[in-house]
């Protein structure tokens, strides 16, 4: 059978080729297109902290506009980056994620931020990347130097204060006198005049936890910092909000702000910066303390085991909340119940498979009530 000159095995190849180059030319590549899932990858290579990376790939779960995933350095040199609107560096040694990322890999990381819409993210580690440090192995990207003679500055809860700048991507902290989050020898930047860097935020406090170190280095020094580079755009944080409940929403908004996506408001049960109101430096006591409590939580005596749990909480620690999940294991059921409270106050997303193991394995009906109320509490936070 002809129609018109045409069998009709070649009007059916027609439409179909008609059919799928209108399907394709009809719709913007997904890294354009604004409505499209923000496409973002955490670098999980040598040299990234695991601990690190769990926290990242967690924090961007609480925004359902994101699509996460681990990458690999391996990955990186077989094109993933062509998949991705952003990367973000988490915590770890920023020098080991250089020296496996490898000089192709780093310049591939370098060509994909430059890129319209694209960008990085570097969170502690990811800034000492991003940094022009003298000596140091990094992407040399923000042309200013860390001060590489105050790095080993220990850890802390910190305060930090917006600027005008910080506030409009930020804007949830705007009317917080001063904000907190994690840090643990996170950079030290000492920005040159007339930089192209925006400072976002400033630290507020001394962090000098060690016997002998200079004081007065880190107030005034930038908390956040950002950049235009190409045509997209870099940003760094020298603390962990991705590890402080209550401001791991950051992450996703610093995606957003890099990849030049609306900047969404998020729920106030993850916006929550008014539970902190003064920073805790973890001197070599306070570290005594944190371990002693740790000690406390193999105790045969359930209130001795809650009371260490609330103690570790009194002090922000940032290990007690992974050294919580085991305490969904242990034969008393108040210490079960207080340990899954625990990983609820904290956001503890990455619990989840613990728990709804411990849930599905309860006898005891109280338990297992309570711990169907974390359960739906913690999924409601993240993304399915």
């Amino acid at each position: 059978m002809k129609i018109k000159g045409y069998g009709i095995i070649g009007i059916l190849a027609f439409a179909l080729f008609f059919a799928a180059y209108s399907c394709c030319s009809s719709k913007a590549p997904a890294s354009q297109n604004e409505n499209a899932k923000l496409r973002v990858g955490v670098f999980n290579g040598n040299g990234a902290s695991p601990v690190c990376v769990i926290e990242t790939m967690e924090a961007l779960k609480t925004d359902s506009g994101i699509v996460a995933r681990e990458v690999s350095a391996v990955d990186i040199m077989k094109g993933v980056l062509d998949s991705l609107d952003v990367m973000v560096f988490p915590g770890g040694s920023a020098s080991k994620e250089y020296n496996n990322m490898g000089l192709e890999g780093a310049a591939k990381v370098k060509a994909f931020a430059q890129k319209k819409n694209h960008g990085l993210v570097g969170i502690c580690a990811g800034g000492y990347l991003f940094s022009t440090t003298p000596g140091y192995p990094s992407l040399q990207i923000f042309p200013a130097p860390d001060i590489r003679d105050h790095y080993n500055r220990g850890r802390a809860l910190i305060g930090f204060k917006l600027t005008s700048q910080g506030g409009k991507v930020f804007p949830e902290l705007k009317k917080v006198d001063t904000a907190y989050y994690q840090y643990y020898d996170g950079p030290m930047f000492k920005i040159p005049k007339n930089s192209p860097i925006t400072i976002l935020a400033k630290i507020t406090t001394d962090i000098v936890p060690n016997p002998g170190d200079p004081k007065g280095v880190s107030p005034g020094k930038p908390a956040l910092f950002t950049m235009a580079y190409g045509n997209g755009r870099v940003i760094a944080s020298a603390g962990h909000p991705e590890a402080t409940p209550g401001m791991r929403w950051m992450v996703p908004r610093m995606a957003r702000f890099v990849a030049n996506r609306p900047l969404i408001s998020y729920p106030k049960t993850i916006v929550k910066p008014e539970q902190y109101t003064h920073a805790v430096l973890y001197f070599p006591k306070v570290i005594r303390y944190e371990k002693a409590n740790f000690w406390k939580l193999f105790s045969d005596n359930a209130d001795t085991v809650i009371q260490a749990i609330h103690h570790l909480h009194s002090i922000y620690s940032r290990p007690s909340i992974r050294w919580s999940i085991g305490l969904l294991r242990s034969t008393s059921p108040k210490v079960r119940i207080a340990a899954a409270d625990y990983l609820l106050k904290t956001e503890y997303t990455a619990a989840l498979p613990d728990i709804r193991t411990a849930y599905a394995l309860e006898k005891d009906p109280q338990v297992k009530a309570e711990l169907g109320k974390v359960l739906h509490g913690l999924s409601r936070i993240v993304q399915p």
